[in-house]
């Protein structure tokens, strides 16, 4: 998560991509674990910690975007193997700095939860859907659910006959996602004359150490036939479709936590510049999040349209009326006073609540 930031003394500034204005800006970014309930479809933040790159992972960052733009240039490499070239040895993985940090969160909140919640999948977003991530998530002891590129390759195990020398062949024909078998076929849908085909199965990636359970998704355009199409997978080879794609959904749990912290809770808007105090104000903002779900769904079963704006004006009120009544010379009476609080406490609310009769 990247926020916006201006000046040039924060702890931790750098530039950082930013989805809401799609471009690199200045600002501050943050990594945080959070818990999801699949029942109840919330997320609950856990642990969070501010991204700060070293100076050798930026250059290690700079280099890696320059020699891939120095590749683009380059002409095109002829399909096949090199002439001469040797069987290698596969090189050990290697995780990033990012992966290393996320490890490390990763651990201790497992250390700190060990036999209070039983633990099963982590989930993270497409940027992390490679093979050394998927090592990282393996080696705490859980599964990994993530996002391929759409333009990954993927393989269908080699099925034919052996040409009786050299090592058995892995690989079969590589997956046109126009054109999947329909044996791999789960779900077929229409709804506003888009059609939604899942198909599941387990196909080959060359970069990764284990064939992962992939859900391919493809959109169609019934009128345009324009189509379009996302890879989810996950570690776990015997996850069903169906729940695959329900745990990759509440993601979005997850985007509405931060979007509720830059919004009402001070998340974008703290003026602290040292180490110690970015990570207080955005912990801070964080716990308010969580603070206000358990607050609304409280209140939400005698007042459904409640929402956090609402919260906030209540919770307002309610401090002004209780500190008004301190200063009468004699308190009221109880009816009446429940009435005060249910008029008044109410008052800059976005959604009318009934009237209760019973005092905060």
């Amino acid at each position: 998560m990247a926020i916006s930031k201006a000046g040039d003394q924060t702890h931790g500034l750098d530039r950082f991509f930013a989805g809401v204005f799609n471009r690199v800006i200045p600002g501050l970014a943050f990594f945080s674990l959070a818990l999801i309930s699949t029942q109840a479809r919330r997320s609950y933040r856990l642990r969070i910690e501010q991204v700060v790159r070293s100076a050798a992972e930026k250059a290690a960052s700079q280099a890696k975007a320059a020699a891939k733009k120095a590749s683009r240039a380059l002409a095109p490499r002829k399909l096949g193997r090199p002439k001469g070239s040797k069987n290698k040895i596969a090189a050990p993985i290697v995780l990033s700095p990012e992966l290393l940090r996320i490890q490390a969160m990763l651990e201790a909140q497992l250390k700190l939860m060990a036999g209070l919640i039983p633990l099963a999948y982590l989930l993270l977003d497409g940027h992390s859907g490679n093979n050394p991530a998927l090592y990282m998530v393996r080696q705490c002891g859980l599964h990994l659910i993530s996002k391929l590129r759409c333009d990954s390759a993927l393989y269908r195990p080699y099925a034919g006959p052996y040409n009786g020398h050299g090592p058995h062949r892995k690989y079969g024909d590589k997956l046109d996602y126009q054109h999947l078998p329909d044996a791999y076929l789960k779900q077929t849908t229409t709804e506003d004359q888009i059609e939604t085909r899942i198909y599941q199965l387990q196909a080959l990636h060359k970069e990764f150490s284990q064939p992962p359970n992939v859900v391919i998704i493809i959109k169609t355009n019934l009128q345009t036939q324009a189509v379009a199409h996302a890879i989810l997978f996950s570690s776990d080879l015997q996850m069903a479709f169906d729940k695959l794609l329900d745990y990759h959904r509440l993601r979005f749990q997850i985007e509405f936590n931060f979007r509720d912290a830059k919004q009402f809770w001070g998340l974008e808007d703290f003026m602290n510049i040292s180490a110690t105090a970015v990570t207080n104000a955005a912990n801070l903002s964080l716990f308010r999040v969580n603070f206000s779900q358990h607050l609304l769904y409280d209140l939400r079963p005698t007042d459904p349209d409640c929402s956090i704006l609402d919260l906030k004006a209540l919770c307002r009120g309610t401090k002004y009326v209780a500190e008004a009544i301190k200063m009468l010379p004699e308190k009221p009476e109880p009816i009446l006073l429940a009435n005060i609080f249910s008029e008044l406490a109410s008052l800059g609310r976005i959604h009318v609540a009934q009237p209760t009769l019973h005092s905060p």
